[in-house]
């Protein structure tokens, strides 16, 4: 994991992997009652892929720890289709964060919220109480082969995805979500999300292609017992949900750095991680 919190310390640049952080290393943890949001980043993804927001939560008062999840990250996808051993990697985070980080006694253990993007999206709505039913996994892919889930699949074809249920995922310390471009949304009914009953901002980029309307963010928004906050990016693919890219990350791995002409993914995220703390501000209170 990788840990943002407030902190009197002072702070310097600091090259972080491929990213660039004004932050203090190791400084004490500044404040009482905290709340917690925990990061699931999407397949391929690593603690540091919404940097830039986790940066914004901790400047408003909030610890966020970010998780790199095992055998579905940058490094390593050989469990990229096991998608229901990634919410037991949350609860995993949380009771770490709870029980022996070392700055535990500022957490508020009743403001627990979460941040997931694509895959880390799938992971929050399970962790919120959603049940999905992944049998209808290859029926969608029937008929849409093209999409990122079905080719993911297709290239574990000796790693099944599991279609046991996920019922026993929920973790009720979870009080709120924000949901970015969620895969696997078709999966999710109004039955699967009838104990879904948190407050949710759910984001959608209008011009994504990896997850493309209407079976993903809109599958969720219909399917949600309450309506969430709901936001809809003109102009957006699925990546520019993720931190603004170093021209470092941008030699290294341009499909995820390149947005469509005319679309500012920094301008964006001043406004996205705006509005993604004052959710978490209105929906956990600010302490």
């Amino acid at each position: 994991m990788a840990i943002w919190y407030p902190s009197a310390s002072g702070t310097a640049m600091h090259d972080i992997g491929v990213t660039t952080q004004q932050v203090a290393i190791g400084g004490e943890v500044m404040g009482t009652s905290l709340p917690l949001i925990i990061v699931s980043h999407g397949t391929g993804g690593y603690a540091f892929s919404h940097y830039d927001t986790a940066l914004a939560l901790a400047d408003a008062g909030f610890i966020v720890a970010a998780l790199t999840h095992p055998g579905d990250n940058y490094k390593d996808q050989s469990r990229a289709v096991d998608i229901l051993a990634r919410p037991r990697h949350v609860t995993a985070a949380i009771d770490y964060m709870l029980r022996e980080w070392r700055g535990r006694a500022a957490l508020a253990s009743d403001g627990i919220g979460i941040f997931g993007f694509s895959s880390g999206g799938f992971t929050a709505l399970v962790n919120a109480g959603g049940i999905p039913d992944l049998a209808r996994v290859p029926v969608h892919c029937t008929a849409h082969p093209g999409d990122f889930a079905c080719r993911l699949l297709a290239e574990h074809v000796q790693r099944p995805i599991p279609v046991s249920s996920s019922k026993n995922l929920h973790d009720a310390r979870i009080k709120a979500a924000v949901i970015a471009a969620p895969a696997l949304g078709f999966t999710f009914d109004a039955a699967g999300l009838r104990n879904v009953n948190i407050p949710l901002q759910l984001w959608r980029a209008q011009d994504d292609d990896i997850l493309p309307h209407p079976w993903y963010a809109e599958a969720v928004r219909h399917a949600l017992p309450m309506a969430p906050e709901y936001h809809v990016v003109q102009g957006a693919g699925h990546f520019d949900f993720l931190a603004p890219c170093s021209e470092q990350l941008a030699r290294i791995a341009p499909p995820i750095c390149v947005s469509q002409a005319g679309f500012d993914r920094v301008a964006f995220h001043h406004s996205f991680n705006r509005k993604v703390v004052a959710f978490f501000s209105k929906a956990l209170g600010k302490r």
